[in-house]
């Protein structure tokens, strides 16, 4: 018996039914696309942190963490390649030297416009059969399925 060609196979329709596969696929092609059309060298992790940075300059690190859905060593890695990428500067707060808060250098607030920019043609791209009501009603239900995820995640 011939074994089937893998490029015509198709998805067990367990794994359709299965929601974490397909939140995955979503992931991973708005990841290629990402690359693709917004950012080579930027992830959405640190498009993230500079924008809450942008949002709420000389916010401390760990508060900023839970904001973006980052844990808190991995906010430390993020941080520390875009400042080492000169995007921000970190300083200690005066009231306890181990708090460090956040703030965007120049080259940092214009790449952010430059990849905000291109970001918004990816939403853009990516809703596009998508109504205005049918955006904001996709967008709240995915934000309430990501709280509720999280919930279980955290126990």
């Amino acid at each position: 018996m011939a074994k089937p060609d893998p490029g015509t196979l198709e998805v067990p329709a367990s794994l359709l039914a299965a929601p974490g596969y397909v939140a995955r696929r979503l992931y991973q092609a708005y990841l290629a696309a990402w690359v693709r059309t917004v950012d080579a060298t930027l992830t959405g992790p640190q498009f993230a942190v500079l924008t809450a940075v942008h949002s709420y300059p000389g916010v401390d690190q760990g508060s900023l963490a839970s904001s973006v859905a980052l844990d808190r060593s991995t906010m430390a890695d993020i941080v520390r390649r875009l400042e080492d990428r000169g995007l921000i500067v970190r300083a200690s707060d005066a009231k306890d030297g181990r708090r460090k808060l956040l703030h965007l250098t120049d080259l940092g607030t214009e790449k952010l416009a430059e990849v905000n920019t291109h970001a918004r043609e990816l939403d853009e791209l990516l809703l596009r059969d998508y109504t205005r009501t049918q955006r904001v009603r996709l967008l709240d239900e995915l934000t309430e399925l990501a709280e509720l995820w999280e919930g279980i995640a955290d126990g």
